[in-house]
Order: structure tokens, then sequence, then C-alpha cells
């Protein structure tokens, strides 16, 4: 499901709302998500899950193609953690 569909399904499912407002709504929380991790702060979602970011820390890796050493800059990768009650609907589905 990607965004497009999950604005569908909800203005379906909320039939009093207009479909701008659902996308818009659908846009936003997007978007408060990703400007708090970009300031490293965890997004909590309770029944549903977690947001924060993991760190990889500077490391040498291998250029698969020249088998060349290459370094590789530390960086942060965006994490999603299932809360426990998505994982129970998920594996009782």
């Amino acid at each position: 499901m990607n965004r497009s569909d999950l604005t569908e399904k909800l203005a379906n499912w909320r039939t009093h709302l207009p479909v701008q407002i659902v996308d818009e709504a659908v846009r936003d929380i997007i978007e408060q998500i990703s400007t708090a991790m970009e300031k490293n702060d965890r997004v909590e979602i309770r029944g549903f899950g977690s947001f924060a970011l993991n760190y990889r820390a500077p490391r040498k890796a291998r250029n698969p193609r020249t088998g060349g050493k290459v370094t590789v800059k530390q960086k942060y990768i965006p994490h999603f953690k299932p809360g426990k009650e998505l994982r129970e609907r998920v594996n009782n589905a």
C-alpha cells in the first residue's frame, strides 16, 4: 500500500471527509514524523510502533566491483519497531 492507496482507503472509510483533507492529513503526519526524526527525536504511536534512528559507525568496506577498500562514513538509518499490538495482529492474521 502506498500513500495514495492509504488516502483513498481513509476517504472511503470516513465518507464525510473530502479526499483533499484526508490527503493533507496523511501528508502532515508523514511530514511531522520526518521532521522529528531529522531532529533525532523518537516517534512512538501506541499500538502501532515507534520510529527512531540507528547509528552506524564509520567502517572500512570493500568495493565489490574493484575489490578495493572504501571508507564508509558514519550515518543514521531510520528504523521502525512495530508495537506489541501490531505484531500480534500480524501474527494472528
